[in-house]
């Protein structure tokens, strides 16, 4: 496999200065990052796909083992506060200790990934999103195929060409980084590409889900001071109203963002503003574009 060959121009990476060890490393990742670019095409289809599932009241379900599993507990973490987003899981081998405690050997267990698939009774409408940097993991392997057979749409994230993940899913996204400067130490350049594909798998997922307005994340919870602050710009920003007149229109609507903006735009009440987004499935671009009722 091309993630655990040793890279060619760091066989002596310990007699290497700090200073250029830091430079040998993140020029990896910057290189990683271009390699994570050139697969928006299959990034943007995958993300088109999974929207419609979504749509139509699905999950978004992660597997993954080790590094790629943490990866994708954290992105799956950041979709609530962010966006709004309650309707995921993240099928980890190990459980959710292994978020923040190393479990390598639970990747091999096939019957916990059986075991955790029937525990998140999967149907048609959720999406599975398998990412595993050898493209060989059995556990992450066995949830997608699992997953295929309920008829789910399956979206696999790997490093390595002809890894077995891609083969027969929905979407597969190959990010070939090849080998790391620390070799086979797959949380380096390949976990750099993983990270930046499911950022951008995730969030392209939000936007076309009305989840963002402009380009301002209007599905957001304001759960603390800070957050509240912002929930007051975003709405300044998306109507030009002033800092009270946002404020007072958040606190009528207990600080949903959406509501909010409606509210300030079509000079609504919030039970009003609620119920035209209700009507246009929470988008605000549709709500505010279509005709007055």
């Amino acid at each position: 496999m091309r993630t655990e060959s040793r890279h060619p121009h760091s066989f002596d990476l310990d007699e290497n200065s700090s200073q250029d060890v830091a430079v040998m490393l993140l020029d990896a990742q910057v290189e990683a990052a271009r390699i994570a670019r050139s697969a928006a095409p299959v990034v943007g289809d995958a993300a088109e796909a999974a929207a419609e599932r979504v749509r139509q009241g699905g999950r978004l379900v992660y597997a993954g083992a080790g590094t790629s599993g943490r990866l994708s507990m954290q992105d799956a973490a950041e979709l609530l506060p962010t966006f709004g987003f309650d309707r995921t899981l993240v099928l980890m081998a190990g459980g959710e200790a292994a978020g923040s405690r190393a479990k390598e050997g639970a990747e091999d267990d096939v019957r916990e990934a059986a075991t955790a698939v029937a525990g998140a009774h999967l149907t048609p409408r959720d999406v599975v999103i398998g990412v595993a940097a050898s493209g060989r993991t059995p556990y992450t392997q066995e949830v997608l195929r699992l997953a295929r057979e309920v008829g789910s749409l399956t979206i696999a994230i790997a490093n390595n060409p002809g890894a077995r993940l891609l083969e027969g899913a929905d979407h597969a996204i190959l990010l070939d980084t090849g080998p790391e400067v620390l070799t086979g130490s797959t949380r380096l350049a390949a976990g750099t590409a993983q990270k930046a594909v499911l950022n951008t798998l995730s969030t392209t997922i939000m936007v076309r889900l009305g989840e963002v307005y402009g380009n301002l994340m209007v599905g957001m919870q304001a759960t603390n001071v800070k957050l509240e602050r912002r929930a007051v710009q975003i709405v300044q920003d998306a109507t030009g109203c002033s800092h009270d007149e946002a404020q007072r229109n958040l606190e009528a609507c207990g600080y949903d963002v959406k509501t909010a903006i409606v509210m300030q735009t079509l000079g609504l009440a919030s039970t009003d503003a609620r119920a035209r987004l209700e009507r246009y499935r929470g988008n605000v671009r549709e709500a505010l574009s279509s005709a007055p009722e």
